[in-house]
């Protein structure tokens, strides 16, 4: 896919979910001459917003929360601050009840009762005793967790859940993704979060409060992509087939597009798609160590399914966790509550999120099979009618979480080693870095290598942070 004349282009970003479209955005301000490939239809990657006969849906709902002001008055500049401020309010279905999400002590506690609230200060208080004497190190999310909140917490509010997401035992679940996803939260923390008046900082997955466009998450992509179509090309339907390498250097891009093969050249290759399918492209192909290494790093998959609701309001919640291996779906949530413009009036929707592996039954099940068993098991629990569907959209998403697994660092390592070899090739992105980002960190990395592009980066206009709508 070789630029008009056969010119080269500066960079060639590989990719445009949040991390590909932020290094484009900033290359391009830059004046940078780029071009940008995407295997999907849609630019966005998991951060887009699907939209069905008026109804509106993330894939699997983003909240955006930063303590970049940079990202900040990047995402605020490109929706041109049209943008709200949504409080966080979840829950998770436990034993019948349901618990506020994240862990609220005092409702947790009282909830399960004088007994076992005293067993998991009992048990938190030896943990805490333990680690004075002990110098163990915490290898799986079984032991992080068991650590800084005990055994009884372990059982009831992370293992089930844990291991409906990852697919895997908690045992075998790398640590770091615990420790990532909840920001070194303990259950002392938690008790001083819960009763404290301090407004001090909270630790990040405790934040309450986030902003949101009024027509989805998608829309930071959109703008973005708008951005940078004001100076450069960005190709949807682009499949990458191959890589070509010499020496030190990535050559040549060939992509598919629809019929047609084409090629692409530039100085620099910038990549946010998975990192063991990165490898597998390269032509020469790697050392079979390599590609070894790259086979056993895993990838979660994801089936979305939406049910649009004949009601104004099925529920309060950001969020609704459902840990039971006997409800299908992990995860829902109900968009109105976020923007009451993701439906047409006077209707909703419910968008639940299988977790699974490509290939497996849930994958492999048909649409209208994954949309009558969602909305049987939401009136199962109480949530809708089923004469109140109105109809259903499923989405299957490939590759959706990296699969920390706890000897994942070692191939991650290894791969990673052998791509910095290659003097022009840039990895951003929670797929392209197997590492779990939330959007904002995916945004940082694509900036941050395009300063590696360009450097020094010419200054960029950004407008001042402003204030909250």
């Amino acid at each position: 896919m070789a630029s008009e004349n056969g010119k080269a282009k500066d960079a060639v970003i590989l990719g445009a979910g949040l991390a590909g479209l932020s290094a484009g955005w900033a290359l391009s301000r830059a004046g940078a001459d780029i071009i940008t490939l995407e295997k999907d239809k849609q630019v966005g990657g998991l951060a887009r917003t699907v939209e069905d006969q008026g109804f509106r849906f993330d894939l699997g709902g983003h909240r955006f929360f930063t303590e970049n002001e940079r990202v900040e008055r990047l995402v605020r500049d490109v929706l041109d601050d049209e943008i709200l401020e949504v409080v966080r309010s979840s829950k998770i279905l436990l034993q019948g009840r349901y618990f506020d999400y994240p862990l609220n002590v005092q409702n947790a506690l009282l909830g399960f009762g004088p007994v076992t609230a005293a067993r998991i200060i009992l048990e938190y208080a030896a943990e805490r005793l333990k680690d004075r004497f002990s110098e163990a190190e915490s290898v799986s999310l079984e032991d992080w967790v068991v650590r800084h909140f005990g055994r009884t917490l372990f059982s009831i509010f992370f293992k089930d859940y844990s291991e409906k997401v990852w697919g895997i035992g908690c045992d075998r679940i790398a640590r770091e993704w615990i420790e990532q996803r909840i920001q070194n939260l303990s259950l002392g923390r938690a008790v001083r979060e819960t009763f404290s008046r301090s407004g001090g900082k909270a630790a990040r997955t405790l934040t309450r409060r986030f902003l949101y466009p009024p027509l989805g998450i998608g829309k930071i992509a959109e703008g973005l992509k708008a951005d940078i179509e004001k100076r450069n090309p960005i190709i949807t339907g682009a499949r990458i087939v191959r890589l070509h390498r010499r020496g030190a250097r990535i050559e040549k891009v060939t992509a598919r597009c629809g019929d047609e093969t084409r090629e692409t050249w530039g100085p620099d290759v910038i990549s946010s798609i998975p990192l063991n399918a990165l490898v597998r492209l390269l032509s020469p192909k790697a050392p079979d160590s390599v590609l070894d290494a790259a086979d056993r790093l895993r990838y979660r998959d994801l089936v979305i399914v939406a049910v649009m609701i004949d009601r104004e309001r099925v529920t309060d919640e950001t969020w609704i966790y459902f840990p039971g291996k006997e409800i299908p779906f992990g995860r829902l949530h109900e968009p109105t509550n976020w923007s009451a413009r993701m439906a047409p009036p006077g209707k909703t929707l419910l968008v639940t999120e299988r977790f699974c592996f490509r290939g497996d039954e849930t994958w492999s099940a048909d649409d209208a099979d994954l949309a009558e068993s969602t909305a049987t098991c939401l009136a199962d629990l109480g949530l809708i009618d089923k004469d109140e569907v109105i109809r259903h959209a499923v989405i299957r998403i490939p590759n959706a979480y990296p699969l920390f697994e706890v000897d994942y660092r070692e191939h991650q390592e290894t791969v990673s080693a052998y791509l910095e070899t290659f003097d022009n090739l840039h990895l951003a992105g929670r797929g392209g870095l197997f590492r779990y980002y939330n959007m904002d960190q995916a945004m940082e990395s694509g900036l941050a290598v395009a300063g590696k592009v360009i450097n020094p980066m010419p200054a960029l206009d950004l407008p001042s942070t402003g204030t909250d709508p």
